[in-house]
């Protein structure tokens, strides 16, 4: 029996890698012709469905490949002796395709990617750490310590500690600059609140650092999702603490903030300012709570604030002085001084008159205690007190003091 050995391929260009099969035939016919036997047509059917297979799968894979995710995967064949239809694929590495996704998130965003952000958030506790050793030595030693004191201190090298001073600064810019838009974005609700933009993005950025240094990658969320509070959370206090010329506590603000939209809702409901009464039973707090926050919320008012708009008049050029520099005041004062030195020269002697200047202070010095004339007289407290009592007496059953009671009325 003659065998012919034949080879089937779907393409006549086909991989020197495709398989070659041996088709057995059976006995050339009267005829002449070599006919296949039914065993070799389902075998070469088989052959060229695994080779279409294999072809649609490198096809698949070179167009994943274009698109930007085809190094993720490889694919492989899996032979099973019951069934060659069987195609499967599998991941090669999550790391790979993680990179690739931080890659296209930093391009659309400008944000960093994870290795990124590990890497200047690590860096940036490496230099906290050096600050808080730094501290600790100048409060230790009472001067800013050297360079050599705190390497010493750390037991690392100089160049190390500038290497580190320097990766530092360079950290912090980049997470700056990276993350502005996020900063903006955050202040921009801010605006109007007695701060400027800059201002409120310098306080955003300020802490945006601050949740940088607290951020711990290995946690498994983004850093832009972490730093989020601590911006909005430094803008808030810096509005609380920098907006107002008279600072107010803390809880005070917040109690501000809850006044502010009692009134809003009342005005909307009563359709006119509400009262303290309204908006203390709305909130339920305190009457004078309400009041207090209330005024010390309204805005100072310059002294130098024009009158009217066309007017050159200033507030301060109106306001009347004190009481002090009025001119019936000072003449008042002056006769009330004389009527005085001449009650205390009539009725009373030169000790108890002495007495009573110094315990009222009538001289011009500060008023002093009963013990403190008597260190000065040399008496006792108790003998100080007893001349002030008599001085008392006498000045009672004076004629003078009527008319002195003029100037006080």
């Amino acid at each position: 029996m003659a065998i012919i050995n034949t080879s089937l391929c779907s393409s006549p260009n086909h991989s020197s890698h495709l398989p070659t099969l041996s088709l057995s035939t059976i006995q050339p016919s009267k005829f002449g012709l070599n006919l296949v036997s039914n065993e070799a047509v389902v075998v070469a059917a088989a052959a060229e469905a695994v080779t279409l297979a294999r072809a649609a799968a490198q096809a698949a894979r070179e167009a994943v490949d274009e698109v930007g995710g085809g190094g993720d995967m490889i694919w492989s064949w899996n032979a099973n002796a019951n069934s060659n239809k069987l195609v499967t694929w599998r991941k090669r590495s999550k790391s790979l395709r993680k990179e690739k996704s931080d890659e296209n998130l930093k391009n659309s965003t400008g944000f960093l990617s994870s290795r990124e952000e590990a890497e200047y958030c690590f860096i940036l506790k490496e230099g906290a750490k050096l600050e808080v050793a730094r501290q600790r030595l100048k409060n230790d030693k009472d001067h800013e310590p050297t360079s050599q004191e705190l390497a010493k201190a750390m037991k690392m090298e100089i160049k190390s500690i500038d290497k580190i001073l320097c990766k530092e600064r360079e950290s912090q810019e980049k997470i700056t600059r990276s993350y502005k838009r996020l900063v903006s974005s955050i202040a921009s609700g801010y605006q109007g609140k007695g701060l400027t933009f800059q201002d409120l993005i310098q306080e955003g950025s300020i802490g945006l650092l601050r949740g940088a240094h607290k951020f711990d990658p290995h946690k498994g969320y983004k850093l832009s999702t972490y730093v989020y509070w601590w911006i909005r959370q430094a803008i808030i206090k810096a509005i609380q603490k920098k907006s107002r010329m008279v600072k107010l506590p803390g809880n005070k603000c917040a109690m501000i903030a809850k006044i502010t939209e009692a009134n809003n809702v009342l005005n909307r409901r009563l359709n006119r300012s509400p009262t303290y009464d309204e908006v203390a039973k709305e909130l339920k707090l305190d009457v004078t709570t309400v009041r207090l926050v209330s005024q010390r919320n309204r805005p100072p008012i310059s002294l130098d604030r024009a009158i009217t708009d066309r007017g050159r008049m200033t507030l301060q050029e109106i306001m009347p002085g004190p009481e002090e520099t009025i001119p019936e005041k000072m003449v008042k004062r002056e006769l009330l001084k004389q009527e005085m030195k001449k009650l205390l020269e009539t009725e009373l002697s030169e000790r108890e008159a002495h007495v009573l200047r110094l315990h009222f202070g009538l001289n011009g010095e500060y008023p002093k205690s009963f013990e403190e004339i008597g260190r000065v007289l040399k008496l006792s407290r108790e003998r100080a007190r007893q001349i002030n009592g008599i001085a008392f007496t006498k000045l009672q059953k004076s004629s003078l003091v009527k008319n002195m009671r003029l100037f006080i009325e």
